[in-house]
């Protein structure tokens, strides 16, 4: 069964376990990023983590995070499951809850990053605009996408 946590209070282990989970996820599946980009986005996790208003985590038999997601403003600001994670409906278990309880309308995904594309895809979301920089400035092309 998958158990949806609140991460409130973050310690030290946690911030380690979602980076570990940040870098599995996008090492398995953003191939458009460099390992100097790699290295350079890691510390805009720990910001992104403090400034989304929403942090919920699965976790594993060991207590070990394998996926969390961000939530601000009625907008997934970030999910990733840690690649040995993936494929097991943690995603898809989240993506309902954030839709269901939450009330999320909203998610950016970068468009070099097909399988994430069509996973938002089955889920509901549609394109309605295109950006051609993220939003630190880099050429990372975003979709916009809203749920049907």
């Amino acid at each position: 069964m998958i158990k949806i946590e609140s991460l409130n209070d973050i310690n030290n282990k946690d911030i380690n376990e979602i980076l570990d989970t940040w870098e599995s996820s996008v090492r398995a599946t953003h191939d458009f990023l460099s390992e100097d980009d790699i290295i350079s986005i890691k510390p805009q996790v720990i910001e992104g983590v403090k400034y989304v208003s929403k942090l919920l985590c699965v976790r594993d038999k060991k207590d070990t995070i394998k996926a969390f997601m961000g939530i601000h403003d009625f907008k997934i600001e970030m999910l990733f499951v840690s690649n040995e994670s993936r494929g097991k409906g943690i995603g898809k278990k989240l993506i309902d809850y954030a839709i269901e309880v939450l009330n999320v309308n909203y998610v950016d995904v970068n468009e070099q990053n097909p399988q994430a594309i069509g996973f938002y895809k089955h889920m509901g979301f549609q394109v309605f605009k295109k950006s051609e920089f993220d939003e630190q400035g880099n050429p990372f092309p975003i979709l916009h996408m809203k749920l049907k």
